[in-house]
């Protein structure tokens, strides 16, 4: 079965063909999201036609996503007009072929579930570290989507209760403002303006002043953790975004955040995704495949 797999994002929009387990023939296209919704439909429409023979569509798509319907729920201000659009049915009346639609953190949980960090483990969460915080609960291979599939929010957790201030921010005092890779920059560059991105921070890791930054933010990633640790007891939490390549932070939060759990909780084992910005077109290939045909 060959199925042809989109990762819509809002800066660009990655393709490639699965067959048999592998993920190849890839392409990147920028998304030209500011264009709004109905355009980038247009350009996933031109992309999906650069490939033939396929079976299935997969998409993976930033924004809420209703995965029974292929709707999008949600979708901020970065894609105008995608709110509701019907991914599915536009893209099933194109090509006449099944097609399944996930949120892209969604997505990527699911392919580190079947083919990444997660193959070990029926039960898990995943959570990604970079402008925000992203999270799925994975159970039994599947996605805990909730009452309105929008479950596994957990940039969303309070850690500092005495800076919310919800009519200004609903995010204010919350986990992704304190966690995220956007939130490390800010403090690196407060401390050194040429500190941009995580790439530089972590080539001055053995500054003492830049490694006492980096360690303050891992100890909020670890807050958040110890949170969703007590709550959920699971065997495993997977860590993506590019900051959790680097080797430093999962040495040093497993320090910390045993500290922050109770001592039965910490068999909790960590691991960094391995999958990286293709494991979104895994996770609806995974999907794409377990399409009962009508």
């Amino acid at each position: 079965m060959k199925i042809v797999t989109l990762d819509i994002g809002g800066t660009s929009i990655k393709a490639g063909e699965f067959i048999d387990g592998v993920l190849s023939n890839i392409m990147e296209t920028d998304t030209e999201a500011f264009l709004g919704g109905r355009h980038v439909m247009d350009k996933a429409k031109e992309i999906i036609h650069q490939y033939a023979g396929f079976d299935r569509i997969g998409i993976s798509t930033a924004g809420q996503v209703n995965s029974v319907t292929g709707t999008i729920r949600y979708a901020n201000s970065n894609i105008p007009g995608y709110t509701g659009m019907e991914v599915k049915k536009i893209l099933e009346k194109e090509f006449g072929v099944p097609v399944v639609v996930e949120n892209d953190v969604n997505a990527a949980a699911i392919g580190e579930a079947y083919y990444g960090a997660g193959q070990d483990f029926d039960d898990f969460l995943c959570l990604t570290y970079g402008t925000g915080v992203g999270g799925a609960i994975v159970m039994k291979k599947k996605i805990y989507t909730g009452h309105q599939f929008s479950a596994g929010e957990f940039g969303g957790i309070i850690v500092h209760a005495s800076k919310r201030t919800p009519e200004e921010d609903i995010f204010s005092g919350c986990y992704e403002q304190y966690a995220s890779t956007t939130a490390l920059v800010r403090n690196a560059k407060e401390l050194d303006q040429t500190l941009t991105d995580g790439r530089i921070i972590f080539d001055r890791i053995e500054q003492e002043e830049v490694r006492q930054v980096v360690d303050a933010w891992i100890t909020e990633v670890a807050y958040g953790l110890s949170t969703l640790i007590h709550i959920f007891n699971p065997p495993c939490i997977i860590l993506g975004g590019g900051v959790m390549k680097q080797k430093y932070i999962l040495d040093k939060l497993r320090n910390i955040l045993y500290t922050h759990i109770m001592e039965s909780y910490r068999d909790v084992i960590l691991r960094q995704a391995v999958l990286g910005n293709t494991a979104g077109m895994h996770g609806v290939a995974a999907r794409a495949y377990e399409i009962k045909e009508n």
